[in-house]
């Protein structure tokens, strides 16, 4: 019975295992080009580090190119998120951080979007990196593209991969619970088998029983 009781609390504990959040990895992935009148639009900027680079001292700037091609400095990162003390009136109080602690996703978000925001958005991030007696640094551009519309665009086969995402954890969530109550109920008859054998075992009149032969006298 102790046995028995220790498989199904495995059962459990691989059960919670799989199904608890995993830990984020970082994926450098492009960011939606498409922005909602009135709405908060993200723009993302990923630039991933290797774990030896996780100290990384890091510094971003974030600009809008305006259609005349003049690079205006609308927000940066350096040591904290914060706005430029002469950024334009335009900008000002509309844009919010959106990055993680790790600073691999440095990321902004633009509040109530209009269609004066459409346009170049360039993420300029530097790395600045200490190895015992040298420094060595790094840069990375990412240019987005933001186009500004009064209503969202349909996008079929998102959503329908979304639907397909759900259906399959589902899924794989339903098979796990009917493979945990299979094993139990398995585990259940083999203990009430050997429960039963030995219950018949006893209920034995003990004439029947193999006795030993009587030793042997000369």
């Amino acid at each position: 019975m102790a046995n028995h009781r220790r498989l199904v609390l495995h059962l459990l504990l691989l059960f919670l295992f799989a199904v608890q959040e995993v830990r984020l990895v970082c994926v450098d992935v492009p960011s939606d080009t498409e922005g909602i009148v009135g709405r908060a639009k993200k723009l993302t900027c990923i630039y991933c580090m290797k774990r030896e680079e996780i100290s990384a001292e890091t510094k971003v700037e974030w600009s809008y190119i305006s259609p005349d091609k003049k690079k205006v400095l609308i927000y940066l990162f350096d040591r904290k998120p914060q706005e430029p003390e002469d950024v334009e009136v335009k900008w000002k109080g509309r844009l919010k951080w959106n990055g993680s602690k790790d600073l691999q996703d440095l990321s902004i978000s633009i509040q109530n979007v209009t269609s004066n925001d459409a346009g170049t958005y360039e993420c300029k991030v530097f790395r600045f990196f200490e190895f015992d007696s040298f420094k060595l640094s790094a840069n990375r551009t990412i240019t987005i593209e933001l186009d500004v519309k009064e209503k969202p665009t349909q996008d079929t086969a998102a959503l329908y991969s979304e639907i397909m995402m759900y259906v399959l954890l589902v899924f794989l969530t339903c098979w796990l619970l009917v493979e945990m109550i299979y094993c139990y109920r398995k585990i259940s008859k083999s203990d009430e088998l050997a429960q039963d054998t030995a219950t018949d075992y006893l209920a034995i009149p003990s004439e029947n029983k193999e006795t030993p032969d009587p030793a042997v006298t000369e």
